[in-house]
């Protein structure tokens, strides 16, 4: 068989196959392990042979043994396209999506309804992108930064790769301070160290991510319920004492929007680099306007509602002196044991354990899509197996997080924002190289090629395309470390407001489709 009949083999099946496959119930796992033995790609497994052993051992229990290896289209089992509303739902109903919206009044000073309103805006603009991404994986069975390999070239996708690896471990330490906190607020007399509250959610993230995709989905599907219901007693518990505004007016106010916009949208984005990730096992011919709406309900519903419980919970402490004490003493953690242990006692502790644990859901894709991410650095990084660089990942993060814990606020908003900075360029990129050079057409791929240099573009145009989004991003940026020129220019002189992203996005959109069309004409790819 030509290497043309072998991809076209691959890249689609028949109509008898497919009747076949929705007839007959397919395994979730059948064999993975040994079938990644087997697989003639260049990727030197032997050289981790001892490692591959312990892998083909807990292959037989459900343990995924696949990484960046294309999932193909009669390998496809997830059949509901509710799984990326269940998926997104549970991944942001969390209190790092509380403590989100916390930052509007704590590093801001924004009012509730500017608060609100930013949080609704910038949402529902910035989960288009991880909607749309989330479409891909179900087309082509391949992983999001595999992916950017069809717009970025081999070489100059190590750049986002290498950027994803640290925003995945970056979410992991914030993630688990806030939920350390949250555990260290259960009780003021015998309060649980910070490093045990960490080590605690690290293994619980651990043993799901560590199983892989199927246990991930499945986890997800359920773990919101409890979260939910909490965050609603806690609504109860804080409504009569929230005040509907006490945000400033004028060009300050609209710097300070802006600047929280940005943080706001780097929360949203920074599932972009992650979503085809969680849909690589849905059939090639699901509709991908059912992919996209469930995701993008997913997102959106817990992000602006939990952002704008976060927001309210600031504007408390008129009535509250002693919550916003608890805020000062434990931030995030704090506020939440003020509106539940306080006046629950208890069983408002109980709750606020639960409510410490919603963190994992959170962590789990960042754990999962770390080792996913990592494996596309070479052939010998995709040859280490999934679950060791899960654990390996895991392990880092718990040592930066027990070192970073006093530093969670000032962490968040800096990795929030540079985040929102390169996704912009990273999304609009991937998305411009689909429509305008493939054509928007899954045709226009080989997906068997993203191992293949030579059959992928160049890369200079991503780099140069790269390079002028980030000076875009420099000029608009407002940070406590620089404000850019034009960041200046908006808002207090000496904070700014914070327009890096929407500069990033722009430089980034006007220039890479030039750039792309010279390098295509010249390389042919």
């Amino acid at each position: 068989m030509s290497d043309h009949d072998r991809k076209s083999s691959t890249a689609s099946t028949s109509k008898d196959d497919m009747d076949l496959e929705k007839a007959t119930p397919q395994p979730e796992f059948t064999n993975e392990a040994q079938a990644l033995e087997d697989m003639d790609d260049n990727v030197p497994r032997d050289k981790f042979a001892k490692l591959w052993a312990v892998v083909m051992f807990l292959d037989k229990y459900g343990v995924e043994a696949r990484g960046i290896e294309r999932v193909l289209p009669d390998q496809r089992t997830q059949t509901s396209p509710l799984a990326p509303f269940w998926m997104w739902l549970a991944a942001n109903m969390t209190i790092s999506t509380f403590a989100i919206g916390v930052l509007a009044q704590s590093i801001f000073f924004l009012g509730l309804k500017e608060a609100a309103l930013t949080i609704i805006f910038f949402n529902l603009l910035c989960t288009l992108p991880v909607a749309y991404f989330s479409t891909w994986g179900a087309k082509l069975g391949l992983r999001q930064l595999t992916l950017s390999r069809f717009s970025f070239g081999y070489a100059t996708a190590q750049l986002p790769i290498v950027l994803n690896c640290i925003a995945c471990v970056g979410w992991s330490i914030v993630n688990s301070i806030v939920g350390a906190q949250t555990l260290r607020a259960v009780s003021t007399s015998h309060q649980i160290p910070t490093a045990a509250g960490i080590v605690v959610i690290a293994i619980l993230t651990i043993v799901v991510s560590f199983m892989g995709y199927r246990v991930v989905h499945l986890y997800e599907q359920y773990s919101w319920i409890p979260v939910v219901i909490i965050f609603f007693i806690y609504l109860g518990q804080i409504a009569r004492f929230t005040e509907s505004d006490f945000g400033g007016s004028g060009s300050v106010e609209a710097g300070n929007v802006l600047s929280f916009g940005a943080t706001v949208a780097g929360f949203a984005l920074g599932w972009t680099s992650l979503a085809a990730d969680y849909t690589v096992r849905m059939p090639e011919d699901m509709s991908a306007y059912k992919i996209f709406f469930w995701t993008y309900l997913g997102l959106n519903t817990p992000l602006i509602l939990v952002e704008i419980l976060g927001a309210a919970a600031m504007t408390t402490f008129a009535q509250k002196p002693t919550w916003e004490d608890a805020f000062n003493n434990n931030s995030v953690g704090g506020l939440l044991g003020a509106g539940l242990a306080g006046p629950m006692g208890g069983f408002g502790s109980f709750l606020l354990v639960l409510l410490a644990l919603s963190i994992v859901a959170n962590n789990i894709p960042n754990m999962y899509s770390l080792a996913l991410t990592f494996q596309n650095l070479h052939p010998y990084a995709q040859a280490i197996p999934r679950i060791v660089i899960v654990i390996i990942g895991s392990v880092i993060y718990i040592v930066l997080a027990i070192v970073g814990a006093s530093h969670f606020e000032e962490w968040l908003d800096t990795l929030l924002v540079i985040l929102s900075y390169w996704l912009a360029i990273f999304s609009t990129i991937l998305i411009e190289e689909h429509l305008i050079f493939r054509k928007g057409k899954w045709s226009n791929y080989v997906p068997d090629d993203f191992n293949n240099w030579r059959k992928l573009p160049l890369g200079i145009a991503s780099f140069l395309a790269l390079g002028c989004g980030v000076a875009g991003a420099v000029l608009g940026m407002a940070q406590v470390w620089y404000v850019g020129v034009i960041g200046r220019m908006i808002g207090d002189p000496e904070f700014g407001g914070d327009i890096g992203f929407e500069l990033a996005f722009a430089f980034t959109a006007v220039t890479y489709p030039p750039l792309r069309y010279l390098e295509k004409k010249w390389w042919g790819y």
